[in-house]
């Protein structure tokens, strides 16, 4: 079942591209953002990730820490970060288990969903945002829900 808006994000540890364990819990007190993509260097995934690296000084002016998720290695992710220079944390969901606890469904039952979460200081989910097919969007609307919630 999908996370809701308005929920608490369920908590999580998993590796990041640099192999070191990182808890969803451990970013508390700052506004999060979990991205999850279906794979490293495939066009659409590549769009997001350079987007959501392009913005990341508007996400870190106003306090937010920005998180991608997908099912890719560690050495995967290191390299992908790497190639792209993101300044961000990728972690790895090999098994799924993340994606599946957050209802992170497929796209005609094949592709690992696009799906964008929204997490306030206090850990509730305050928006999500799913679109496979239109990448870059997700970069737009997370920040547009962060500058209301900051402001208002």
């Amino acid at each position: 079942m999908a996370i809701e808006v308005g929920r608490p994000a369920p908590d999580f540890t998993l590796p990041d591209q640099d192999g070191n364990e990182v808890a969803l819990s451990s970013l508390r007190g700052r506004w999060v953002v979990v991205y999850f993509f279906p794979k490293d260097d495939t066009p659409g995934c590549t769009a997001e990730s350079c987007s959501f690296r392009d913005s990341f000084e508007s996400f870190s002016d106003i306090g937010a820490t920005v998180v991608g998720v997908s099912s890719d290695s560690v050495a995967s992710h290191a390299a992908f970060a790497s190639k792209h220079q993101l300044p961000f944390t990728l972690l790895a969901d090999e098994k799924g288990s993340v994606r599946k606890a957050w209802g992170v469904k497929k796209t005609l039952g094949l592709l690992p969903g696009r799906v964008t979460y929204v997490i306030d200081p206090e850990g509730v989910v305050r928006h999500s945002f799913s679109s496979q097919f239109k990448p870059t969007s997700h970069i737009d609307e997370a920040l547009a829900v962060i500058r209301v919630g900051t402001t208002g």
